[in-house]
């Protein structure tokens, strides 16, 4: 058990690896290689943002990155993705500062997506199609709950997101891991990618105050006939498929390429928050430090170009689980 509390790169290490071996259920009880030998190569390859081959030729006394691949192949299967799941979710609370409060929280969702090159039918059924990014259109998709407190920010919850699975249950899991943890949330902040008519009536109905970012479509109707005047309004808006929703059209100033200021509209929107649209666009600004959690987490990945989708869902979640660690002891 860790006692030292300093920010230093060994407790980093002796932190993360007490974490990753209390809650993951991943053995190697070889000869030579050992669970602990496994957790070493992966915190090291995720530190370098290397790969596993790249650490065990690095490490001394290291046995050879097969046999590590093949511990970690047959330890992570898909068919135990949520298993998986749980046990990282689980290591990601162990970051929780104890005087952390639970209550009237605010929290930020959003989805974070990793290419995926690989074209065997059974690889690519457990990743989702998106537009296209870094020469793919399929990708290794997660979701993620950041929690937003004080000077700490930390992931808590993270929910593994198969190809047909609807937002609204990935968002429904993520609530339902940090109420388990005894959280409560004031205000929900989520990306453009949960604007959908299903979650807008979810979170109207329960009554959960939130904010969503909302794309601008059209070429003259749609939400882009919103963007009109020269001030900021909140407005009430009725989607095509029949959702009735409260926007906060913001204009803002943004300078183009030759220096010239241009007015930008950005929409949000809004449930049960009486807030002026100033406010809105404020506050949802501050969500943006879950985009910084997912740079942090692509320095600290381990990368690979492994088959098994199970194992590249696995070392994203510990690049998230360093990360936390970091912030936990900078805090």
């Amino acid at each position: 058990m860790i006692t030292d509390y300093r920010l230093t790169a060994k407790n980093v290490r002796q932190k993360t690896m007490n974490t990753l071996i209390e809650h993951l259920s991943l053995q190697a009880n070889g000869y030579r290689c050992t669970t602990e030998m496994v957790l070493d190569v992966l915190l090291k390859a995720s530190a370098e943002g290397s790969s596993i081959e790249a650490a065990c030729q690095d490490l001394v006394g290291v046995t050879g990155s097969n046999t590590v691949r093949d511990y970690l192949n047959a330890s992570l299967k898909v068919v135990q993705l949520r298993e998986q799941q749980a046990e990282m979710n689980a290591a990601l609370a162990a970051s929780i500062p104890r005087k952390m409060k639970r209550k009237g929280i605010e929290l930020a969702i959003d989805f974070h997506d990793e290419p995926f090159y690989g074209k065997r039918p059974e690889l690519l059924a457990v990743t989702c199609r998106g537009k296209a990014k870094k020469g793919s259109t399929h990708f290794i998709r997660m979701a993620s709950a950041y929690v937003i407190w004080r000077q700490v920010r930390l992931t808590l919850a993270i929910h593994y997101v198969l190809p047909g699975e609807d937002k609204l249950t990935v968002l429904q899991s993520l609530l339902s891991r940090l109420k388990t943890l005894h959280f409560t949330f004031g205000v929900l902040y989520l990306d453009k990618g949960f604007a959908a008519g299903p979650i807008i009536d979810y979170l109207t109905q329960i009554e959960q105050p939130a904010i969503i970012a909302c794309p601008i479509r059209g070429k003259q109707g749609g939400t882009r006939a919103l963007c009109q005047g020269r001030k900021s309004y909140r407005t009430d808006y009725t989607f095509t498929d029949g959702t009735n929703a409260n926007l906060a059209m913001v204009a803002t100033l943004v300078p183009n390429k030759s220096g010239k200021r241009r007015r930008k509209w950005l929409a949000y929107i809004v449930i049960h928050l009486p807030w002026k649209t100033q406010k809105i666009y404020a506050r949802y600004r501050r969500r943006f430090g879950i985009e910084c959690s997912y740079r942090s987490m692509r320095q600290v990945r381990a990368h690979t170009t492994s088959r098994n989708p199970a194992l590249r869902f696995f070392l994203l979640a510990v690049g998230l689980v360093l990360v936390n660690t970091w912030i936990f002891l900078r805090w």
